[in-house]
């Protein structure tokens, strides 16, 4: 596989701008697909070019097993995308799994020799922080009730039996990876790192999500907007104004 073919199968640019002196690569949730950020990619096409990335076993990857270890999905990832990361000023946006993926496919890119110009921790309490916790053992039904309960999954896709069985495999692969996850003690990267976290979020607390104050060398901020674990929906708005206004600085930390 060429490295052009493992980018453009990795990664979606729905607005390609590669004329943008900057880029956002965005990292969806599990069970999330790289079209969850088309509005992200409509909205902020003006000041950078936005990456999608598309994990294995959803849309036109479905066929494909997906990684149920965040470890190997991070190196598969960087692998596709190294090159294109290093092209030039990259910020990464990561929600909930998307987090810690980002979140280790920084600390490649930086123990390669890149530099990342800011994380964004959306959703996800800090690498390491630790609950135990099991959906990846329930069953199918029990899986449904816990996307149900979280709001980030199409309610038409929740009601589409056929469609949803078919994707239920890389849901729980993604809940396995991000269940069994442990970072590395110590483990840090240099770019400043953002956590953004709804003040009523189930999967993280304030304190949970301060805990990436211990994950970089650099600058840190905590915003909270009102809402739950996918505020992201209600809370549009401001959070595209926080990346506009990164990534327009020129990917400086600005808060």
């Amino acid at each position: 596989m060429t490295t052009t073919t493992a980018e453009g199968l990795w990664a979606r640019s729905y607005h390609p701008a590669p004329e943008r002196p900057r880029q956002l690569v965005c990292f969806p949730h599990a069970g999330g697909s790289a079209s969850f950020f088309f509005p992200v990619s409509a909205q902020l096409t003006s000041v950078a070019e936005v990456l999608a990335v598309q994990y294995p076993g959803r849309q036109d990857r479905r066929t494909e097993t997906s990684p149920s270890d965040i470890g190997t999905m991070a190196d598969l990832v960087y692998a596709a995308l190294g090159d294109r990361i290093r092209s030039r000023p990259t910020a990464f946006f990561g929600h909930s799994m998307g987090a810690m993926v980002a979140f280790e496919v920084a600390r490649r890119l930086e123990a390669d020799g890149g530099e990342l110009t800011h994380l964004f921790a959306s959703g996800r309490r800090a690498p390491s922080t630790y609950r135990a916790e099991s959906v990846h053992r329930r069953d199918d039904d029990g899986i449904v009730d816990e996307l149900k309960l979280l709001s980030g999954t199409n309610a038409a896709l929740l009601g589409d039996e056929e469609l949803l069985r078919m994707i239920l495999p890389a849901i729980r692969s993604d809940y396995t990876a991000v269940e069994t996850y442990r970072c590395e003690p110590g483990a840090t990267v240099k770019a400043p790192i953002t956590a953004l976290t709804g003040d009523d979020d189930p999967k993280t607390t304030l304190e949970e999500a301060e805990g990436w104050r211990a994950h970089t060398t650099g600058a840190f901020d905590l915003q909270v907007y009102p809402g739950g674990h996918f505020f992201l929906s209600s809370q549009a708005p401001a959070v595209l104004a926080l990346l506009r206004e990164h990534l327009a600085a020129g990917g400086e930390s600005a808060r």
